[in-house]
């Protein structure tokens, strides 16, 4: 089995938050898995949300309540693992509200049809991103990858913020056996424990604790109303134990856990 590997970023980038639409819209903190779903999907020429809205006048008429978009539906199986790079050893990326005019005309109804739009955006975000190749669509993505071809122009969330991707390379996929350690990547919570380990263990193995970031992301979509499902994230350069996930480690010695 093999792992492509390769560096995503950007100078700006908008995950939308969908809690809030009104003063401001917020991000996430950093890239999730539908997002990144999205991203290989129109690398594949995939169709997104705009194709949902004539699905949904179809399934309709057909009965049908349930449905995804086609990138979510062909790529919702692929296992990602997601690491900050190098520029955010911590996990944080500094955000930034911006201002700006939206005056397409039919963008609002005041006079004169302009809408002062506010967004926080993520400011030079940049990431590792590491895909198992254990299926059909993970091998899809994989020679689009490595031939540099793409279908639809990749962003960071919206079209205003192209994406960068670099370093695309491919290893070879090595489980390993993990019993405590530091991961490299960002990692359920739910399938990862902070070692409570005292301090002279913790002298003894030169392993003090400077961070730790936790955020909720979303990891998938719900069929019936296409909303986020989300996990709480976690990832520190604390020693941890790991349940039932399979532990990797990469050429450079970087371990981490496919979800």
């Amino acid at each position: 089995m093999e792992i492509l590997r390769f560096t995503l970023s950007g100078k700006n980038a908008f995950f939308k938050k969908p809690e809030v639409n009104s003063y401001c819209y917020y991000t996430y903190g950093n890239i999730h898995k539908v997002a990144l779903l999205g991203m290989l999907g129109a690398v594949l020429g995939y169709g997104g949300y705009t194709q949902m809205q004539g699905f949904d006048k179809a399934k309709k008429k057909a009965g049908l309540s349930e449905g995804f978009p086609e990138f979510y539906e062909r790529l919702k199986d692929l296992k990602i693992s997601i690491l900050p790079d190098s520029e955010h050893k911590k996990g944080y990326i500094l955000k930034k509200v911006q201002t700006f005019n939206n005056s397409v005309g039919y963008a609002s109804k005041e006079l004169g049809g302009n809408l002062i739009v506010k967004e926080q955006w993520l400011e030079n975000p940049g990431w590792e991103i590491c895909l198992l190749i254990d299926s059909e669509e993970a091998g899809n993505v994989r020679d689009a990858f490595l031939n540099g071809t793409c279908v639809y122009y990749p962003y960071l969330g919206k079209n205003d913020h192209p994406a960068d991707i670099s370093a695309v390379t491919v290893e070879d996929a090595k489980a390993i056996e993990f019993d405590i350690g530091r991961l490299d990547c960002f990692a359920p919570k739910e399938e990862v424990q902070v070692t409570d380990l005292d301090f002279d263990e913790l002298e003894e193995m030169n392993a003090f604790s400077e961070f730790k970031y936790e955020e909720a992301l979303p990891v998938g979509m719900d069929s019936w109303t296409n909303q986020y499902s989300l996990k709480t994230f976690l990832y520190t350069d604390a020693l941890v134990e790991v349940g039932d996930a399979e532990v990797y480690q990469l050429k450079d010695g970087k371990k981490i856990v496919f979800y």
